[in-house]
């Protein structure tokens, strides 16, 4: 038996025993979709607005729903997260900046941010310096810190038994969807095309178009943020669409 016949028949015993192994295609793609969506607002709401800037705050099992869908679709511990993004503003477009496009050049924060991000993350001084605050309970110390890697096979392995093979592609959409947007687009192109409501002490941009602002929940609107770190609400102007600012109102009105 060759590896292609092993290869089959394993695609063959996955898809005999998933849940939906033949949706259409469109499906796939829109649960993706809301999939890494979901990622996003978790994202800009717990990682960035909440635990990095102290913008907003969640009861407790709305802030233990993300950090775990955090672990299961990024990998990123809270911690690390934080401290990154932390230390780009304290050094905002200069050469201690973790990934900014003014010194390291755009296509390499556009293409290869997620290695930048890991290069800060793995920096003990920073994390240590930058990452105070952040939640420290038994489940980050033996779970989400320490056993990170565990979060995407736990992801991986739910797809291949909810969608059989479909899931494979569909996890890989996933696990890219974060260090794509957040690392190369926000922290790329955020820094080098767009428009700018505020003379801010850095590059930082809006990006134009409102589709940036639905697939990124609103951190498109990137010099807004520069302008009022700690506010809740990205969007300033008319014509300006914050999805995250509307998901945090829904589960504010929610109580």
């Amino acid at each position: 038996m060759t590896i292609f016949d092993s290869l089959g028949a394993l695609s063959t015993w996955i898809n005999a025993h998933a849940v939906w192994p033949n949706l259409p295609v469109w499906a796939y793609v829109l649960i993706a979709f809301i999939d890494t969506h979901i990622t996003t607002t978790c994202v800009t709401l717990f990682l960035h607005r909440c635990q990095t800037h102290g913008a907003i705050s969640f009861s407790a099992p709305v802030s233990h729903f993300m950090r775990f869908w955090l672990w299961v679709r990024t990998a990123m511990p809270t911690r690390e997260g934080v401290a990154v993004h932390r230390c780009h503003h304290a050094h905002v477009d200069t050469d201690k900046d973790p990934h900014s496009p003014i010194f390291y050049g755009i296509w390499r924060v556009l293409f290869l941010g997620t290695a930048l991000y890991h290069r800060a993350a793995h920096n003990k001084a920073i994390v240590e310096q930058y990452g105070k605050g952040t939640p420290d309970d038994i489940l980050e110390r033996t779970l989400y810190d320490p056993l990170s890697i565990l979060g995407p096979v736990f992801t991986l392995l739910t797809n291949l038994w909810l969608f059989g093979t479909a899931g494979f592609p569909m996890w890989l959409v996933e696990m890219a969807w974060i260090p794509f947007f957040a690392a190369g687009v926000i922290n790329g192109l955020g820094h080098y095309w767009g428009y700018r409501n505020f003379d801010t002490p850095d590059a930082s941009t809006n990006l134009r178009g409102m589709y940036w602002s639905i697939l990124t929940c609103g951190e498109a609107l990137h010099n807004n943020h520069h302008h009022i770190q700690n506010t809740e609400r990205f969007a300033m102007r008319p014509g300006e669409l914050d999805p995250g600012y509307w998901y945090f109102s829904a589960l504010r009105a929610l109580g």
